[in-house]
């Protein structure tokens, strides 16, 4: 997995030649083997408490100029939006990213690609389970504000290393509270939508693929680190108001590449859907009738009298005849 950052740095000065320059500046970074890069997206590697390992990275330089590339490890970890992605300079490793030794800046020539080195040296009371980090090569570029203030950008783009500590994997996943929000339709032949939202937590000590099952519809909510937690937005589906809805929400998670999951939570959420545009219609429809019969009933009531009237007149003139 690849990922690339800018970050913006007042007063900071340039790590290579001229600002204009700096601009023009492409490169990567993969993992790699001690021959070349493998093709490989994520480095992913299994130790025991104090073991270590070397391994290798590729940095290849597609300017047509030279370039020198600042190399760092640190922390990784999930955004909101599940994007993987590695601490900020300005903010201290704790974790994975305190493993790895690299050395720090590499110098390559136009369209050059070096194979570097690294070390994982796990410590040895870490804890089994996952720990994610990354290694990325940086260029940083200048350039001068109105007022004459150098500000810096550095802008970075590395890889995701996956350290797995053996031990006992518990992979689990905890569920806050499931709310649900129905939003009914105008249209009288339409459905009204129903959507859930809910916090989703790697309490366990591996990776999560998190999933979760809402009246057969599968999603997927991306990765969670031991440790995370993410606020889930479901999409909207289709519900016909029937005054009251009850549904169960399922969240599901598996390890990634393996065949361990955790145990499924289930909550179960009510909410009202109230079917005012059909009561209203409803409503609408009975006065409609019942002005129809009342009318109705006049109209009768007026013809009845109006032969009532008939045959006493027509009675009248009988006896006046006679």
């Amino acid at each position: 997995m690849l990922f690339g950052v800018a970050a913006a740095l007042v007063s900071a000065p340039p790590a290579t030649a001229d600002d204009a320059a700096d601009a023009a500046v492409t490169w990567s970074v993969t993992p790699a083997s001690a021959e070349g890069a493998d093709g490989r997206r994520v480095m992913q590697v299994e130790l025991d408490p104090g073991q270590r390992t070397t391994e290798h990275l590729a940095v290849k330089n597609f300017s047509e100029r030279e370039a020198t590339f600042a190399l760092t490890a640190a922390d990784g970890y999930y955004t909101e939006t599940g994007r993987f992605t590695m601490l900020p300079a300005d903010r201290t490793s704790v974790d994975a990213g305190t493993w790895i030794a690299v050395e720090p800046s590499v110098t390559l020539a136009p369209n050059e690609t070096r194979i570097v080195a690294f070390e994982i040296a796990v410590p040895n009371n870490a804890t089994p389970g996952d720990h994610a980090a990354g290694v990325s090569a940086s260029v940083r570029s200048t350039s001068a504000g109105n007022d004459g203030t150098k500000v810096g950008v550095d802008s970075r783009v590395g890889f995701r290393v996956s350290t797995r500590v053996t031990g006992e994997l518990a992979p689990a996943v905890g569920v806050g509270e499931v709310r649900a929000e129905y939003t009914p339709s105008w249209n009288l032949f339409a459905p009204g939508s129903l959507a859930y939202s809910y916090t989703a937590e790697n309490t366990g000590n591996t990776a999560l693929v998190v999933t979760d099952v809402i009246d057969g519809a599968t999603g997927e909510r991306g990765v969670l680190l031991p440790g995370e937690s993410r606020q889930v937005h479901t999409e909207a589906q289709p519900a016909w108001p029937t005054f009251l809805l009850a549904k169960d929400v399922t969240v599901d998670a598996a390890v990634p590449d393996a065949t361990l999951t955790a145990t499924p939570v289930t909550h179960s959420v009510t909410v009202w859907a109230v079917p005012w545009l059909h009561l209203a219609a409803a409503i609408g429809v009975a006065l409609i009738v019942a002005a129809v019969a009342s009318g109705r009933r006049r109209s009768r009531r007026r013809l009845d009298d109006l032969v009532a009237q008939a045959r006493e007149e027509g009675r009248r003139e009988a006896v006046t005849l006679s």
